[in-house]
């Protein structure tokens, strides 16, 4: 898809009617924003003051005390740029694609998603999960990194942490947890890629849509979807949808574990998934290998994983 330059849009002037860009306050939502806003008016050949960006503060950046899954799930990342984004308060918004609910409203439409970064976790505390102490205690509200690390390291235990990148971090230098578990691509994108030590995503896969920026706007805007299209990154895109159409078809939500890692052969993806048991002790596997856009592919997978896995695993997926 490339953007329609004769739309009068594709010629804003400079400083009148800024296009206006939502997003969350953090500082790893606000280096996202800015990533959007350059490639946008590098696409268009815009000045910056083309595009305004409007922070808001999301709900799930507010309660901290209480794991995401606890509290509302992943819509706490995106309700309030909905509502901007549907009352017209905002033309269009950005978000991790990991953040965001499998199944969106029907008026708001994903538009482009970004180059994807590193998709790999980072380990901080120690070179490498064996290399964790006996008995460590691990930083992270993520169920499928608990999960993870708990099928591993059965000795370890895991302790809460929410929060952005420098909360965890300060938490875990406060002792409140020997070791913890980021994004590279969050780190990378806040200057700090020589923190911690990167997993291998072949041994430690990462999470659905790990490392993706996308920016939404609504459905019936063609005009904004035109202008989207010139930065949307064709690979990443079929990589995503592809993880996040095996989500919907396996019934997962935020409480359930499921790691999968995307790998691109010419125009053939493979897909890699593992579903664990919430206390780390099952674990099932499966891949598929298919066409990139084919979007049947990945609910068979699901099928298989689902037909295959232990109760102690299908408890926490509705399946289809």
């Amino acid at each position: 898809m490339t953007a329609s330059h004769d739309h009068p849009s594709a010629h804003r002037p400079s400083g009148q009617h800024p296009l206006r860009l939502g997003t969350r306050r953090s500082p790893l939502a606000m280096a996202q924003a800015e990533e959007t806003r350059d490639r946008l008016c590098a696409a268009h050949g815009w000045e910056h003051d083309a595009i305004r960006i409007v922070p808001v503060t999301a709900s799930g950046d507010k309660v901290l005390d209480r794991p995401l899954a606890e509290i509302g799930g992943k819509a706490l990342w995106t309700k309030e740029l909905d509502a901007w984004l549907l009352d017209g308060e905002i033309d269009f918004a950005v978000h991790s694609l990991k953040d965001v609910e499998t199944i969106r409203p029907a008026p708001i439409a994903i538009a482009a998603i970004l180059p994807r970064e590193d998709v790999r976790d980072v380990l901080v505390g120690a070179s490498s999960v064996q290399a964790l102490p006996a008995g460590a205690r691990i930083g992270t509200s993520a169920p499928r990194r608990a999960a993870q690390l708990l099928h591993a390291r059965p000795d370890c235990t895991i302790v809460p942490f929410r929060g952005n990148v420098a909360t965890r971090l300060g938490k875990l230098a406060a002792g409140e947890a020997d070791a913890t578990l980021l994004a590279a691509a969050g780190l990378n994108r806040l200057g700090e890629s020589g923190v911690g030590h990167p997993l291998d995503a072949e041994e430690w896969l990462p999470a659905p849509g790990q490392g993706a920026i996308a920016i939404e706007c609504r459905a019936d805007d063609a005009a904004t979807q035109a202008l989207l299209a010139a930065i949307d990154h064709a690979p990443s895109r079929h990589a995503v949808f592809a993880e996040r159409a095996l989500l919907a078809a396996l019934g997962g939500n935020c409480h359930s574990p499921i790691a999968v890692l995307t790998r691109a052969e010419g125009d053939t993806l493979s897909l890699r998934a593992a579903l664990f048991s919430p206390d780390g002790a099952e674990r099932i596997e499966g891949e598929i290998r298919f066409a990139a856009g084919d979007p049947e592919a990945p609910g068979r997978l699901a099928d298989d994983l689902l037909a295959r896995a232990p109760q102690a695993i299908t408890a926490h997926f509705s399946g289809r």
